[in-house]
């Protein structure tokens, strides 16, 4: 029987792969770049308008890395707020720790607060990613709830006041830097080979299953993943409001995150990134109403989901064929 691809035609899916992935290393190293010089100039800037530009930044992190968990893989978590939390508290404490080198380590704290994450992540993963659908929301939204209060009674943190007196290192340099190493992390992993299990976790868990593919390890992965960037936007988020509140992590932070990932399209990753900015200026926008500012919030986002319940962009994701 003849060979249905002419030997020449063969390469062509790993030669696709290769500029796919150079091409967003491009985007990388162009974003990060963007990134260093507009830090330069961030003097220059109203100080309000800049803490919104980095909060957008923040919320792209964490809509970007939740994506990974709920839109990829399928499965629905409301505890990346407990990520989140983790991550931030983690970082601030060791930036208060380090004293004067504190500076200089930042970016250690931040890949620390980011690990840690990611652990609790693990730990919290294995055992409940063997659930699905309603049982495994329930299971992360509890976990979440449990880091807010070991928070809020952990003296070493602040408990229920909160930590005060954080350095503020988080800049437009920091943050957008890392937007563009999450974003291009995420979609390097999603659209790699290994990254087909995801997706077919995402299609048919229990086909999935069925062909041989540990479910139970994808799924981990891309809890473990999510929670390390969650960590990271802690971080940044720590290190930019210099305080940190138990509050400000409870289960309405993770329906947030959620919505954001919703309103963008579950797997779209461009979709995701402009529910996150637009999410995070709408509140901003609706301040001169004051007294109504959340109810027409609230109102506009059930609008959107009324008119694009596909999210903002519905347009299918591509699929690869095999080699």
């Amino acid at each position: 029987m003849p060979d249905p691809l002419p030997p020449a035609e063969k390469p062509a899916p790993v030669a696709a792969r290769f500029s796919l992935l150079t091409g967003a290393k491009r985007w990388l190293f162009l974003g990060i770049a963007i990134a260093i010089l507009l830090s330069q100039f961030s003097g220059e800037f109203n100080r309000y308008y800049l803490g919104i530009v980095i909060d957008v930044g923040i919320a792209i992190i964490l809509a970007v890395s939740l994506n990974l968990i709920n839109g990829h893989t399928g499965q629905f978590s409301l505890g990346h707020a407990g990520f989140m939390a983790v991550g931030g508290y983690f970082a601030a404490w060791l930036s208060l720790t380090l004293g004067p080198n504190a500076k200089m380590l930042f970016p250690v704290s931040l890949l620390a607060g980011g690990l840690l994450a990611a652990l609790v992540g693990l730990v919290v993963g294995i055992p409940s990613l063997r659930l699905r659908g309603d049982y495994l929301a329930i299971v992360t939204l509890g976990f979440g709830e449990i880091i807010r209060v070991v928070a809020q009674t952990t003296d070493a943190v602040g408990a229920a006041s909160g930590l005060k007196g954080i350095p503020k290192f988080t800049d437009l340099g920091w943050t957008f830097g890392l937007v563009a190493v999450t974003v291009y992390t995420i979609t390097a992993l999603v659209n790699s080979t290994y990254g087909r299990g995801f997706l077919a976790v995402h299609d048919d868990e229990i086909a999935a299953e069925s062909s041989g593919i540990g479910t139970t390890r994808y799924k981990v992965t891309a809890f473990v993943t999510g929670a390390f960037f969650a960590g990271i936007a802690g971080g940044l988020y720590a290190h930019h409001k210099q305080f940190l509140s138990p509050t400000g992590f409870d289960w309405i932070k993770s329906i947030e995150i959620v919505v954001m990932v919703i309103l963008g399209g579950m797997g779209r990753t461009v979709g995701v990134i402009c529910a996150a900015i637009l999410l995070t200026v709408m509140p901003e926008l609706l301040r001169e109403f004051s007294e109504y500012r959340m109810i027409v919030y609230a109102l506009l986002i059930i609008f959107l989901m009324l008119l694009r319940p596909g999210g903002l962009f519905t347009l299918n994701r591509k699929r690869r064929s095999a080699a």
